[in-house]
């Protein structure tokens, strides 16, 4: 087969390309990001009253409201879902 790639699915391409990994990880922070706003959006938040209760920057905030900065600590997703009265649940899937 001249085309290595055909037939195969993009899963497997992405770890071929070894882009698994990102492209998870880029795809996990936009959830979260997009989770985030939508209950700003649902309490009628500010991204500066949601700062001011996770008792950081606003600078801070959009970092993690960044859909492209996978830099996200746990400590900082914590305390968002603190400040919004609700509780992260991660778990590993197969």
């Amino acid at each position: 087969m001249k085309h290595k790639n055909i037939g195969s699915n993009f899963d497997d391409f992405l770890s071929e390309e070894a882009m698994q990994q990102e492209a998870t990880a880029t795809a996990m922070k936009r959830v979260i990001a997009w989770q985030i706003e939508q209950e700003m959006k649902a309490q009628k938040l500010t991204k500066t009253a949601l700062a001011a209760k996770m008792h950081t920057s606003r600078a801070a905030l959009n970092r993690l409201l960044d859909a492209s900065d996978t830099s996200l600590t746990l400590t900082t997703l914590a305390s968002a879902a603190a400040a919004l009265g609700k509780q992260v649940k991660l778990e590993f899937a197969a």
